[in-house]
């Protein structure tokens, strides 16, 4: 065992590794510039147990009406072999509805392990890969895949892969969020898209392995959901390679532990059994990079907003760039009320800080409203109006800051 693998194994405790599925590998792109998840990811860490244990626990994952729900509406899309499957897959893409053979490899599988599983995979896909357009087409369900992460092999059982139409493999991924009116949540088609693009370079890499061409996997997913308010399935394609350069490279990164880990004390762990406040301490020293974005990828993120209730970037990325060089809220703050001198690369911020307390100061006076009633503190906040310059809009970005800076109860679960 190397130095690197003994060193992650003392940073997990003695419990088991937290295995990634295709949901944690495309977490892990939402936030590439954070340190500290990158390293419990690294080594195995069970981020939901470690929130629990220092008091801020997240929830994550789906009711049990919505996995019912998408359970069934998967099955209805499968049925008869795929065939409605593979006339919307066909359409959507432009190519006649060929005939096509319905392959389930999960089902009958031999129960030796995933290894097997995946050279059995491997295989058929292989055999499998289209050397043209000759009229033909095939429907894989349940293959499995598999990618490097941080040192470990983790497979990956994506809905289905569509192979021999058009001459290209395209990975199809069932989801039961809905499509109104031709419009879905941008957040859940972000998620989907970056999801499916763990499959597209999963099977890209199993093709390589076997000898094929890994081009023959399109970036183009189709991603098959129920429209409107019935669950009469609707076929969408999405463009993944952006995602795919983002996930090549957040695995490349994770592949570099031994850099991580450099920035990291010698000493860090995040072992269970270690006491709350303890553990709380020694992820404090590991760098962090959260942005509200966090909430809804990260488990540890309720621990990390609490932890950067005073930094800018807990206010999010359009409010972060708008103070470039402006790293704390009550720095923000003592520039807009043009207490403190700024630094050259302040110079901006600060102007546009007090652009937005001078207008704060002539909408409270309009409205005879005291600033002492609205903002104890006498924070410096403004409207933004609709007819705002840009630069006044920009400067309206610090009108968040009165959320920040306000007294707030803060604890566990919860921060500001």
């Amino acid at each position: 065992m190397t130095s690197t693998a003994q060193r992650l194994d003392r940073i997990r405790g003695p419990v088991p590794v937290r295995r990634h599925n295709a949901r944690t590998i495309a977490a892990l792109t939402g936030n590439p510039g954070c340190t500290r998840r990158a390293v419990l990811d690294s080594a195995g860490v069970d981020k939901s147990a470690l929130a629990k244990r220092i008091g801020f626990q997240s929830r994550f994952g789906q009711s049990r009406f919505a996995i019912t729900r998408g359970n069934a509406f998967e099955a209805q899309v499968k049925a008869d072999g795929g065939a409605e499957l593979l006339r919307l897959v066909a359409e959507r893409l432009g190519l006649p509805v060929p005939e096509a053979t319905y392959t389930d490899l999960g089902a009958g599988a031999p129960d030796d392990g995933n290894a097997s599983r995946h050279e059995r995979s491997r295989d058929l896909l292989a055999a499998a890969a289209p050397d043209g357009a000759d009229g033909t087409g095939a429907l894989f369900d349940h293959p499995l895949l598999s990618l490097d992460v941080a040192g470990q092999r983790v497979y990956l059982e994506p809905d289905l892969v569509a192979a021999r139409l058009g001459g290209r493999f395209h990975v199809v991924e069932i989801k039961s969020f809905a499509v109104i009116d031709g419009q879905a949540e941008p957040a859940k088609v972000a998620a989907a898209a970056i999801q499916s693009a763990v499959y597209v370079l999963a099977l890209r890499e199993l093709l390589a392995a076997a000898g094929s061409d890994p081009d023959l996997v399109s970036s183009d997913v189709v991603l098959i959901c129920p429209r409107d308010f019935a669950n009469q399935p609707v076929a969408s394609v999405l463009d993944v390679r952006r995602q795919l350069l983002v996930l090549r490279r957040q695995l490349g990164r994770m592949a570099r532990v031994t850099e991580l880990l450099a920035t990291v004390p010698e000493d860090f762990t995040a072992d269970p059994a270690a006491e709350p406040a303890d553990l709380a301490a020694a992820l404090g020293r590991v760098p962090a990079h959260y942005a509200p974005d966090c909430l809804a990828a990260c488990e540890l993120a309720f621990f990390c907003r609490h932890e950067a209730r005073d930094q800018s970037a807990a206010l999010g990325r359009p409010v972060r760039e708008a103070l470039g060089g402006v790293a704390s809220v009550p720095e923000a703050l003592a520039l807009a009320r043009d207490e403190v001198t700024p630094a050259p690369e302040q110079a901006e911020a600060a102007a546009l800080l007090r652009a937005a307390a001078r207008l704060r100061t002539e909408a409270l006076t309009l409205t005879g409203t005291p600033a002492a009633a609205l903002y104890p503190a006498g924070l410096p906040v403004v409207p933004q109006p609709a007819a705002a310059s840009p630069a006044l809009v920009t400067a309206g970005a610090s009108a968040a800051l009165v959320t920040a800076g306000a007294p707030a109860a803060t604890g566990a679960g919860g921060g500001t």
